[in-house]
């Protein structure tokens, strides 16, 4: 058995930009008949995790599916010293939606663990400044500097806990001969936990790359003459100084094109909830299959460029809002400056204020009461008005996002004060469904001494072995506290509890 490169990354502080390389492995197959089974569930929506979405559009856009390929090609060409049997690269549609399955995970690692014995995988993500996705492409082609051929053991890939040296994985992935086909997904994702960091966010680039390559004490490609050692069914063909055969088309048929995509604005949650750990040994009388509870409801209220906030808090308590891209074009009456009149825009004072740019995003709303008059002000390319009559106003802010641990509790973290203050955004880690110790109190409504991140569980909002991002809300304390079994957590009773308050957790979809 051959042994596999670590893990591996990348880094450019300046630009804010990651990468990750997945080696194989595992044996390179002889042909790719188990690969196929694998690939087989991305085909359908009967697929054993896969939840195939409208294909309406494509996890990539058609032009930079052909700018990804050709950069790849055009690279895999130019080697120093020359290849004598590098393959031309192809697009394959399969690679592409388990690309675009794990691009919308969200989640900066490599997977889905069960595929990574059989195929490669370079991971790109920045935020910032808009970059096409060959940008990264150049990146991983740019570690060509810390690599000498053939020792792939002088470049160092021991990241992102213990970076001692230069990584060259992505560029030894790029540059394997015999790994001929690749597929794409780009993602945009909100809040992205990046090795601890917060991106509000991501743009999140996926390749998979078949078959795998990167095998430790292995050069990429053979030195000599281009196209002198091709396979034998390249038939001799050679194009640009790699293999070549045929018009370098698809090797499997293309989905319904109906129409092409550009980086989706929103984060998706598409892939199939992974199964949900259930307690060793749950009572005998728990209905197990009724206990599996899973929560979609949000705290943040979807709006229009236009809508004004005094429409949209009818009846609903203002809190977290999102806004959609584009509301520049379209922001909507903004009336005052600092504070807005409830007549505002929502959007359009997260624009003026500089809280959201015209991508759109998350804000905060706090009520202020009545203001005497309102300034009129030109900011951040948005033309306020101002008004000389009392009115109810508004302020914004941006949503906040902090980590937290499997214990922490609402009292300690988010406490219920008057005027009722906004909590951050909460990222919880994986696997608190294991930390008996957090106790939770309550069901749908619970104790400020539960557990924020275990209560999220109970309440269906998260899973344990994925953690994951919940909004939380703080009220006044109940009057009791119903414990129940759900999710693999048997929350408690409270009944008259002195002191405290409540709260309730939401997802973030």
């Amino acid at each position: 058995m051959r042994r596999s490169l670590p893990l591996s990354c990348w880094f450019r502080a300046a630009g804010l930009i990651f990468c990750l390389s997945q080696s194989a492995v595992a044996m390179v197959l002889a042909n790719s008949t188990r690969l196929d089974s694998i690939l087989d569930k991305y085909k359908g929506k009967d697929g054993e995790w896969w939840r195939a979405r409208s294909r309406g559009k494509r996890a990539i856009s058609e032009e930079d599916k052909h700018l990804i390929l050709d950069l790849h090609n055009k690279l895999r060409g130019q080697v120093y010293p020359p290849a004598s049997n590098m393959e031309y690269m192809v697009w394959d549609y399969e690679l592409e939606r388990s690309s675009e399955y794990w691009a919308h995970t969200c989640r900066w690692e490599h997977g889905p663990s069960h595929m990574l014995t059989q195929i490669g995988q370079n991971l790109g993500a920045h935020w910032g400044r808009d970059r096409p996705p060959t940008y990264h492409v150049q990146a991983w082609y740019d570690e060509v500097r810390y690599y000498s051929y053939p020792y792939s053991q002088e470049c160092n890939p021991h990241c992102p806990f213990r970076c001692s040296g230069p990584v060259c994985t992505h560029y030894t992935q790029l540059v394997w001969a015999t790994s001929n086909r690749i597929g794409c997904a780009i993602n945009v994702c909100y809040n992205m936990n990046v090795w601890g960091m917060i991106w509000a966010k991501a743009v999140y680039l996926v390749c998979n790359y078949s078959p795998p390559g990167n095998w430790w004490g292995h050069a990429p490609y053979k030195y000599g003459t281009p196209c002198s050692a091709c396979p034998a069914s390249y038939g001799g063909g050679c194009r640009n100084n790699l293999c070549y055969k045929g018009d370098g088309v698809e090797r499997h048929q293309a989905p319904e094109t109906e129409e092409n995509n550009y980086i989706e604005p929103e984060p998706v949650r598409d892939g199939e909830p992974e199964p949900r750990v259930q307690t060793p040994n749950p009572s005998p009388n728990e209905n197990t299959e009724r206990n599996q509870v899973v929560s979609t409801e949000q705290m943040s209220q979807q709006v229009e460029c236009e809508t004004k906030l005094r429409d949209q808090c009818k009846g609903t308590t203002c809190n977290r809002y999102e806004c959609p891209p584009g509301c520049f074009e379209r922001p909507g009456k903004v009336v005052g400056t600092a504070y807005y009149d409830m007549q505002s825009s929502v959007c359009g004072a997260g624009l003026h204020s500089g809280v959201i740019d015209n991508d759109g995003g998350w804000l905060d709303v706090t009520r202020l009461g009545r203001k005497q008059f309102f300034t009129k002000s030109y900011k951040n390319g948005i033309q306020s008005i101002g008004k000389n009559r009392s009115a109810n106003s508004f302020k914004v802010e941006s949503v906040s996002v902090k980590a937290v641990r499997c214990d922490t509790t609402v009292a300690l973290f988010c406490p219920f004060k008057k005027p009722i203050r906004h909590c951050p955004r909460l990222y919880c880690p994986r696997n608190c469904l294991d930390d008996n110790r957090a106790r939770v109190f309550g069901t749908k409504y619970y104790s400020d001494k539960s557990s924020i991140c275990r209560a999220a569980i109970h309440a269906g909002v998260i899973q344990s072995v994925s953690g994951g991002y919940l909004d939380v809300m703080p009220v006044d304390k109940r009057q009791q506290y119903s414990g129940s079994y759900q999710n693999g957590i048997t929350s408690e009773s409270l009944l008259n509890p002195t002191g405290g308050k409540a709260f309730r957790v939401f997802a973030v979809i």
